[in-house]
């Protein structure tokens, strides 16, 4: 019997690695987990304590009791969830407390997962890697327009220096920084729509599946 198929969706935010991996894994009938979303719960946990995401004892605490409801919270997304996300998810305790969900998600049935570090640290023998990519002032467009689509907004510059800013840290931290695995395959949608970049990815797909 053959290993259940693993897609690593891995880049920096507001590429569209989530749009795209929902629809890879609807189009090849995989559970999809955005594993982004375990980071911010964390975060969000650790502030509703009162408590410092960049503090080690407070966000492994948070990881370590974090239960799927978590998951639902409608507060995930948004300048503070994002910043709180990417501090907790420079802790080792954190990264070692939701690494085993992310395995054991992933090992049942096959998944696609979208993230920051699936194809490096979570499925490194993953047999399909992409890490999406665009352009910081692409990724600021969308998401400036995203947050604006939702109500008052801060403006494009605030939110590209909040972006960069992210980015840094992302890349810097010691525990799992962002960066591509030597095998993944880049996909910039800088210049590419939804189903442009969706296409792209099935005929990636394609291509390692058949080798």
């Amino acid at each position: 019997m053959s290993a259940p198929l693993i897609i690593a969706v891995d880049g920096p935010a507001a590429a569209g690695k989530g749009t795209l991996a929902r629809r890879l894994a609807a189009q090849l009938s995989l559970p999809y987990l955005d594993t982004g979303l375990l980071y911010r719960a964390t975060g969000r946990r650790v502030l509703d304590a009162g408590g410092d995401p960049a503090k080690p004892e407070d966000a492994t605490r948070a990881a370590e009791t974090l239960q799927p409801a978590d998951l639902d919270r409608g507060d995930l997304r948004g300048p503070a969830a994002d910043d709180a996300a990417s501090k907790v998810a420079a802790i080792s305790g954190v990264r070692a407390a939701l690494l085993d969900f992310q395995r054991r998600f992933g090992q049942a049935r096959g998944a696609v997962l979208d993230g920051r570090d699936i194809g490096t640290v979570v499925f490194p023998e993953a047999p399909v890697k992409l890490f999406v990519t665009a352009s910081p002032e692409e990724r600021a467009r969308r998401r400036h327009a995203e947050l604006a689509a939702r109500g008052p907004a801060p403006s494009l510059a605030e939110v590209a220096a909040e972006m960069a800013a992210r980015d840094a840290r992302d890349s810097a931290r010691d525990v799992a920084p962002l960066r591509p695995a030597p095998d993944a395959v880049l996909l910039d949608t800088s210049d590419l729509d939804a189903d442009a970049a969706f296409s792209a990815a099935l005929r990636i797909i394609e291509s390692l599946r058949s080798r």
